[in-house]
């Protein structure tokens, strides 16, 4: 089975060869719109759901067993998702290829560029050390499983969230989960 951390730095690969991609298109002249939307739209969407799949699997489990200040890595990175959330919503709203397009998804990339780089150095690492091999490639499976059955932003909720009611939201699940742990499992080593 596949290592959640593993898929995620996939992911992360995928997104700056396709970001690389939009620079080469953008330096041709005359622009292919075309050619542009054919990388853009792709990206767009995954951009969105790898953001959902890591709220919906990855950070409530960091949260559980993360030990290197977990509950402000996923703070952090709730606020990143809804900063690249943000950039391909705005990139929605103009004409591709435009300058208001083309700053919109310059905004995206570079949210993007420093979640990734944070997510890897932090939350990644984190979890690689303190949860086991088994849930991992649970998550792994969970994760590739969604985003196998989301190709597209249809009917999946892309909305932002608030930091700080995610992680109280998933705090009091954890304690719903396992009333006997005072800690909520914030930093613990515990794996449910």
């Amino acid at each position: 089975m596949p290592d959640i951390t593993r898929l995620i730095m996939n992911d992360h690969a995928w997104f700056r060869e396709q970001f690389a991609a939009l620079d080469e298109l953008q330096a041709r002249s005359p622009l292919d719109v075309g050619a542009v939307e054919k990388v853009w739209n792709p990206l767009a969407a995954r951009l969105d759901l790898h953001a959902i799949a890591e709220e919906q699997i990855f950070y409530p489990q960091l949260l559980r067993v993360g030990t290197a200040d977990p509950k402000e890595e996923t703070l952090d990175a709730i606020g990143d998702h809804n900063d690249i959330r943000d950039g391909v919503h705005e990139a929605a709203r103009h004409a591709v290829g435009t300058p208001e397009w083309w700053s919109a998804v310059g905004a995206a990339r570079t949210a993007n560029d420093e979640h990734m780089a944070e997510e890897e150095h932090e939350g990644l690492s984190d979890f690689r050390l303190h949860a086991s091999a088994d849930l991992r490639a649970s998550l792994g499976a969970q994760f590739s499983e969604f985003l196998d059955a989301h190709r597209t932003t249809a009917g999946v909720d892309t909305a932002d969230k608030d930091p700080q009611e995610y992680v109280a939201t998933v705090e009091s699940e954890i304690h719903a989960s396992d009333p006997d742990d005072s800690s909520l499992g914030i930093g613990s080593l515990k794996e449910n």
